[in-house]
């Protein structure tokens, strides 16, 4: 393996902590310097970016997961030379959809009103595979996650969700190794969606790894771990 300094920069979606990364983070952790973007105290993609690229100096493979992968993207518009690999997990690249505000609003409001527990019971069982939404080794700390939050939190991220930045303009002009993942059963961003995001970037492939939904890295960790070792391990 050719040490070349390289960070690797693991980045959590909507709601999501380091918990979610926990088995990428101690299989990557063994190959690079790797560090866990904490996303609780902002409401701007830009700035999610700009803290996570703080995290380390010199060149990063910056791995993404939903909203954390959007903000993988920013990291490029904003230190593309630094950006020595991409990973895109469970995203989108398209732009606020009509409605979509509305949505993220009354769940907003819900969290407010009842509470983090009634958040997590209206949105976290769409986010995985439908046969996983009663597995409770797999619910309960995706659960406890969710918990650690904060009706505030929340606001600040759909905040950021709802004025993201459009990354279609530069993907052509991404020039580093991409790998795009997906789990089949995601239903919230569905493996189409990543078929067009990897025919935009120059040196992307794409990846299905079956029986999961939105939350992959939680639901199939082995695989998704492996994937991701060998991505990194062929950068570094």
């Amino acid at each position: 393996m050719l040490d070349r300094g390289i960070s690797v920069l693991l980045l959590p979606g909507l709601l999501c902590d380091s918990f979610v990364w926990e088995a990428q983070y101690d299989a990557l952790s063994r190959s690079a310097p790797t560090f866990v973007g904490d996303f609780k105290g902002f409401d701007d993609i830009t700035a999610m970016a700009a803290s996570a690229l703080a995290l380390c100096s010199g060149p990063v493979i910056v791995i993404g997961h939903s909203m954390g992968a959007r903000v993988a993207l920013e990291t490029v518009r904003l230190a593309g030379p630094r950006i020595a690999g991409l990973g895109l997990l469970d995203t989108g690249i398209h732009p606020r959809r009509e409605g979509e505000a509305a949505k993220r609003q009354a769940l907003v409001d819900l969290a407010f009103a009842e509470g983090m527990g009634a958040l997590a019971d209206a949105w976290l069982p769409a986010m995985v595979a439908p046969d996983r939404r009663s597995d409770h080794a797999l619910m309960d700390p995706l659960r406890a996650m969710v918990m650690r939050m904060s009706p505030q939190i929340h606001a600040r991220q759909i905040k950021a969700l709802l004025h993201r930045p459009d990354p279609r303009p530069y993907l052509n002009h991404v020039t580093c190794p991409t790998l795009i993942m997906v789990g089949r059963e995601d239903n919230w961003s569905p493996p189409s969606q990543h078929e067009e995001i990897a025919a935009l970037i120059p040196q992307a492939r794409l990846r299905v790894i079956e029986n999961s939904g939105h939350m992959l890295p939680s639901e199939q960790p082995g695989p998704s771990t492996r994937e991701l070792q060998q991505f990194v391990q062929s950068i570094i």
